[in-house]
């Protein structure tokens, strides 16, 4: 354990040079609704894309009452070109009216109720419980898959896995800023292939799981 937080600490250090990623921004608004949302833009698009995305739609409704008052086009055109932007208007408009029709306007706030909205999975739900509500749950990624394996953490084969076991081995109060500091860290250093370890602050903590060839 004592190994592991001081991996994270050093992680944690390193990437506050590194940019945050857009959900962790849009967070700052304290607004579930519009993690929710910002998440599903997310998915699959790049984080400069996905904010200026946000940014627009946001601009237009902020909310589940003013979301389902657009036309699919119009929330086209507002998120384009967010990867499988008509999958995603189709995903907003479905949870938006399922969240005023279900759960009374409000963002459900618990993994089994999140986890209802259709279009919304583990990753999703626990970025809103963690960024949207301040309630403690392990985002796991990719970068975070990649990571904690490479790192020697874990040994898992899928994100809910890693999930479980970073859980048992991640003191609770890193669990919500978890995701935010390896995805930093992982866009900028820890790569999928060729990573940095050269200028890696925890190189000599890391055992390069999977890593064949490095920087």
């Amino acid at each position: 354990m004592n190994k592991i937080l001081k991996t994270i600490k050093l992680i944690e250090i390193q990437a506050r040079s590194f940019k945050v990623p857009w959900v962790t921004e849009e967070s700052k608004t304290k607004e579930p609704y519009r993690v929710l949302i910002s998440c599903i833009l997310s998915l699959r698009t790049k984080d400069k894309t996905t904010a200026e995305a946000s940014s627009r739609l946001f601009k237009v409704a902020d909310s589940p009452r003013k979301m389902i008052e657009l036309p699919a086009g119009r929330i086209q055109k507002l998120i384009y070109p967010v990867g499988f932007y008509r999958n995603k208007t189709k995903a907003i408009l479905g949870m938006s009216k399922k969240i005023l029709d279900d759960f009374g306007g409000r963002v459900p706030d618990n993994m089994d109720d999140l986890l209802k909205l259709k279009g919304v999975g583990r990753k999703t739900a626990n970025l809103v419980l963690g960024l949207g509500y301040n309630i403690p749950a392990i985002c796991v990624d990719t970068h975070v898959h990649r990571i904690s394996n490479r790192l020697g953490w874990v040994k898992t084969d899928g994100p809910q896995a890693t999930e479980e076991a970073l859980e048992k081995i991640i003191p609770r109060n890193y669990w919500i800023k978890l995701n935010t500091i390896l995805v930093g860290f992982g866009q900028n250093l820890c790569a999928p292939v060729s990573p940095f370890c050269s200028r890696c602050a925890v190189n000599k903590y890391c055992r390069k799981t999977g890593v064949s060839r490095s920087r």
